[in-house]
């Protein structure tokens, strides 16, 4: 069940009258609970059990470090709940990776090898969820967060269906204190969410989903294409990834808001970023913060040595691809983006040597530039994210640098008037221009608006559903 498709549509519009018709915040809990339950048993009901034991083994954990004796104590149980958890995703995302791996370097050696691995299916969702407990046990074991003595709000904070499979990697220190004190309906901003759905369901939908068919054409077969058409899917396709996994968050933070519930932004408008770090300040800024705050900062951050602050950026960004896929191709992406960071760390330090104050024009223009290679860098980061293999993304980079084959095939413009008007409606929203108009006009103004707006939509719309390109994470 995906959030564009129409049973879900029937699905939210249920949950969302009963939560409403129940008078007491408990039974709300309970029954959210239970719906998000529903809502993963539709993918798979195997992997329920997953869930259950993450939420188990870590509210209990919790209760454990806040009546621990010692800090030795914590830390034990801080490990159990790493191991628990990392384990169980190292299994399921991972194994079949490290033992093909090193199948390969065996071959490589001329050493005897066996070609057998498991079917393993990959849970939907697993990396969201097992980041957000484990956000919960290590701010707890830091004393940043009191454990919860609820077993329903812990299960409902880890199990909450609309960031369930595809995030914003909600923390405990966000949602848990919501659900100490019911919220009455008439504080629900309503409007707001139906608009941010409307948003998300057109980027997904519309956007994303028209997008791929050309996109997939090109990945398959890069050879048999034009270079132009090559750097046009490049193009492509850094839209289609941002407007689909854009598209769910905004229809995720929305569905949570017509619950009574706000998550955090995890979209900034990150192609607007004028350098690779504003670019990780705005794109799934709740994995990026997540990452700097667990993994970045315990490794040692900025102090220490020069040197050693890039280790340990680069460490940061490698096992940030890692997290997104059991493959090299992961790993080139995220080293990519590491590199990147260092080199605009290193760019800083050599203009702080040599300051000077620029013009207006001067930094417009320096803005300007800064936009561009950044989103020239992250599109060539791209194909690596895209292709199915680091073969794959190889033969893309190749063919679109290989100028003068007249006669390869073309990808055309059709999409030109498409990128257009999503340009100008994302420059709209950006000013505020379209929130504004939304908010102005009156009840019944806004109905009409907001019907006939869905009607054009979902005739828009592609008929197949594609499933969004963060749920294989």
């Amino acid at each position: 069940m995906i959030f564009t498709e129409f049973k879900f549509l029937f699905f939210f519009a249920a949950v969302f009258c009963v939560n409403w018709l129940l008078r007491k915040f408990v039974f709300r809990k309970i029954f959210l609970l239970i719906c998000s339950y529903l809502f993963y048993a539709a993918w798979d009901w195997r992997f329920l059990s997953l869930i259950w034991m993450s939420t188990i083994v870590d509210y209990i954990l919790g209760l454990q470090m806040k009546s621990a004796p010692d800090v030795s104590r914590k830390r034990f149980l801080l490990s159990i709940s790493l191991v628990v958890n990392l384990g169980v995703l190292g299994f399921f995302k991972y194994f079949n990776f490290f033992l093909e791996s090193a199948f390969d370097l065996l071959a490589w050696l001329d050493l005897p090898t066996s070609t057998n691995s498991l079917e393993i299916i990959l849970p939907v969702g697993i990396s969201f969820y097992t980041f957000q407990t484990l956000s919960y046990t290590i701010d707890v074991y830091r004393g940043h967060l009191e454990p919860t003595r609820s077993p329903i709000d812990f299960a409902l904070f880890v199990a909450f269906f609309p960031q369930l499979v595809a995030g914003p990697i909600v923390r405990a220190s966000d949602f848990i204190p919501q659900l100490s004190k019911a919220r009455s309906f008439v504080t629900v901003p309503v409007r707001a969410c139906l608009v941010l759905f409307l948003f998300g369901f057109f980027k997904k939908a519309c956007i994303a989903d028209s997008i791929a068919p050309a996109v997939d054409a090109v990945y398959s077969q890069p050879s048999e294409y034009s270079a132009f058409s090559i750097w046009q899917a490049i193009w492509l396709y850094a839209i289609q990834i941002y407007c689909d996994f854009s598209g769910y968050t905004d229809m995720a933070i929305a569905c949570a808001g017509l619950l009574g519930f706000s998550f955090p932004d995890n979209f900034n408008y990150p192609y607007f970023a004028s350098n690779i770090s504003d670019f990780w300040r705005r794109w799934h800024i709740s994995l990026s913060t997540w990452l700097k705050d667990y993994l970045y900062i315990p490794l040692g951050g900025n102090r220490g040595s020069r040197g050693g602050s890039y280790r340990n950026l680069m460490i940061t960004m490698v096992l940030g691809g890692l997290w997104h896929g059991a493959a090299w191709r992961f790993i080139a992406w995220g080293a990519m983006h590491g590199g990147a960071l260092i080199g605009h760390k290193v760019y800083l330090k050599q203009q702080s040597s040599h300051r000077r104050d620029l013009d207006k024009q001067e930094k417009f223009i320096v803005s300007l530039l800064g936009t561009l290679l950044t989103f020239t860098w992250v599109c060539l980061a791209w194909v690596f994210f895209r292709a199915d293999g680091l073969d794959d993304a190889m033969s893309v980079i190749f063919n679109c640098f290989s100028f003068g084959a007249e006669s390869k095939a073309t990808l055309g413009f059709e999409y030109i008037p498409l990128l257009i008007g999503l340009l100008l409606t994302h420059w709209l929203s950006y000013r505020g221009y379209l929130e504004r108009a939304f908010s102005s006009l009156p009840g019944w103004g806004f109905s009409l608006v907001y019907g006939a707006a869905y009607a054009v939509v979902f005739a828009a719309k592609p008929t197949n559903y594609e499933p969004f390109i963060y749920f294989q994470f």
